[in-house]
């Protein structure tokens, strides 16, 4: 069913249509599903061709961890699965709450302590793929090149294979281009939040993967006329036709949305099978 494809990083061939294991744990917020739904969620993805999942170390409450989730799920895993990770402005994932300034995640202890801690929870050698995640775009800035220096050496040590950046500017995105190889972008973007217009083309012509958190739209998600006419024409809905729009808008762009249910799975990943025509992507963009 995920037939459409994308060399990560140049060397890692993923189904364009993945999988984010946040919802798995509810956190920040929100109901999570039972562990044997969880688990269950995991086995069903690989299943059906999802070869790209997407995690971190603090996505963790009330003593439920997505990265052992994963591991007990899928270890040993699949030859051609790859798991991306990230590390950066939170520790752990209580760091949320805190103000930036006491978010302590991108100092070089702490990006070592991430590092390790998604190795021994996914219980592998080398991450596959890590982003660098900033903190929030209305921060106080803070410089960049330090903590990819940091990921850089961690990966000269042979802990990372690929280096990615997540919720970054474009001028963000061009000075690490100055200091790593970058394998994938992951911002926010979707069909209604889409300042990241310019920075998907940017990417696709560098050959480097885009990927949208909060796909279709996150905690506030997507509504629109236009969705509903367009989901109606091809009996989809609403999500499915907005990953479908992503899908289309460029080849670079890698999906990971996430579910806490087994038939919200299905729907997400029968997402990439859907092929939108010219008058539907004119009417969702006007």
């Amino acid at each position: 069913m995920t037939t459409r494809r994308w060399a990560l990083g140049g060397d890692l061939s993923v189904a364009r249509v993945g999988y984010g294991a946040m919802k798995l744990t509810g956190w920040p917020r929100g109901e999570r599903p039972s562990r044997e739904t969880a688990l269950a969620i995991l086995r069903r993805a690989v299943e059906l061709g999802v070869n790209h999942i997407d995690t971190s170390h603090y996505y963790a409450r009330d003593g439920v961890a997505a990265n052992e989730l994963i591991r007990e799920a899928l270890h040993p895993y699949p030859d051609d699965l790859v798991i991306v990770t990230k590390v950066g402005a939170l520790v752990e994932g209580s760091d949320l709450a805190l103000p930036a300034a006491q978010k302590t995640g991108l100092t070089p202890d702490n990006l070592r302590r991430g590092i390790e801690a998604n190795l021994r929870s996914l219980g592998v050698d080398r991450l596959d793929v890590v982003n660098l995640r900033m903190g929030d775009l209305d921060r106080d800035e803070t410089p960049l090149a330090a903590p990819l220096e940091t990921l850089l050496a961690l990966r000269e040590e042979g802990l990372i294979r690929h280096l990615g950046i997540s919720n970054v500017t474009a001028v963000e995105f061009a000075e690490a281009r100055k200091i790593a190889p970058i394998a994938c972008v992951q911002n926010l973007y979707n069909l209604s939040r889409r300042d990241d217009d310019a920075l998907v083309d940017t990417c696709a012509e560098a050959g480097i993967a885009y990927v949208p958190f909060f796909p279709v739209g996150g905690f506030q998600p997507l509504t629109a006329e236009r969705l509903d006419a367009v989901a109606a024409r091809h009996r989809a809905t609403v999500p499915q036709v907005a990953l479908a729009w992503l899908l289309a808008r460029s080849p670079n762009i890698l999906l990971i949305p996430g579910t806490g249910a087994l038939d919200h799975l299905e729907e997400n990943i029968a997402a990439g099978a859907l092929r939108l025509s010219a008058e539907d992507i004119a009417a969702l963009v006007e």
